[in-house]
């Protein structure tokens, strides 16, 4: 299994419009950020966890061909906004995409792509099959998926783990029941979007307390603000087997 994190920005990216911090103009590749997404590759197929504003290029600088589905972990915009990018892909593989989500989000959805779901939709419009999710494991293709429930705020949000990988972004908070879902992993990629502590997001110190409690053989971070600091200098701070994530990485497991 290949994962490969497309983005690992928050909801403005990186740099933002306007700014002139020092990270927005540093010239680290890895201060510059997509808003967070991922896409996981298998044998049998390959699925996006979310599909935010960024989906169409994200997809370009990726090189990715083939995707089979999308699964939602939660209804903002930065991770649902580009789901009409997904039309090439039903347009290649010549049948409706695949999307997993909550009856919250798929009605969110439903809504925000009327045009989608029409009786009659107009020739071009993208077509899909839904299928709702909620805490029960369920398969995408052959693979299967656990939903990890977590709180973004008061938002209900989902984190997934796939085999011995967890992702988890847009959370500030994981309850007991979920952290046991979460034992023994190689990979997980969690939520940390800033220095100081934020209403619904963990903060540094606080996704570094959670990575050190589930004792994951890899943590990365993701879902970055520009005001958590440049790449290389948060790094120079991080505990061992702990690190920021950026946009690009690939990460490879085992069956």
């Amino acid at each position: 299994m290949r994962i490969i994190l497309t983005g690992t920005g928050t909801s403005q990216g990186i740099p933002v419009i306007t700014c002139d911090c020092q990270v927005c103009t540093s010239e680290d590749p890895k201060d510059k950020r997509l808003r967070a997404a991922c896409v996981v590759e298998t044998r049998e197929g390959n699925f996006a966890i979310d599909a935010g504003p960024d989906f169409r290029y994200q997809m370009l600088r990726a090189g990715i061909r083939e995707l089979d589905a999308v699964v939602f972990t939660h209804q903002h915009k930065d991770h649902t906004a580009g789901l009409d990018d997904v039309r090439p892909f039903i347009f290649k593989n010549k049948k409706p995409m695949d999307i997993y989500a909550t009856d919250d989000v798929l009605r969110h959805l439903q809504g925000e792509y009327a045009y989608a779901f029409e009786e009659n939709p107009y020739p071009g419009a993208p077509v899909f099959n839904t299928f709702e999710i909620a805490e029960n494991a369920f398969q995408v293709g052959n693979t299967v998926v656990k939903p990890i429930p977590t709180m973004h705020g008061k938002l209900p949000v989902l984190g997934f783990r796939i085999g011995k990988f967890a992702y988890l972004t847009d959370t500030n908070f994981i309850p007991p029941t979920s952290l046991y879902l979460l034992q023994e992993l190689d990979v997980l990629v969690l939520d940390a979007l800033r220095l100081n502590p934020h209403h619904s997001h963990f903060s540094l110190d606080e996704a570094i307390e959670v990575a050190l409690q589930l004792k994951a053989k890899k943590t990365y971070f993701t879902h970055i603000s520009h005001l958590m600091g440049p790449h290389a200098k948060i790094m120079q701070y991080l505990p061992s087997g702990i690190e920021l994530a950026y946009d690009g990485l690939e990460i490879i497991l085992g069956d």
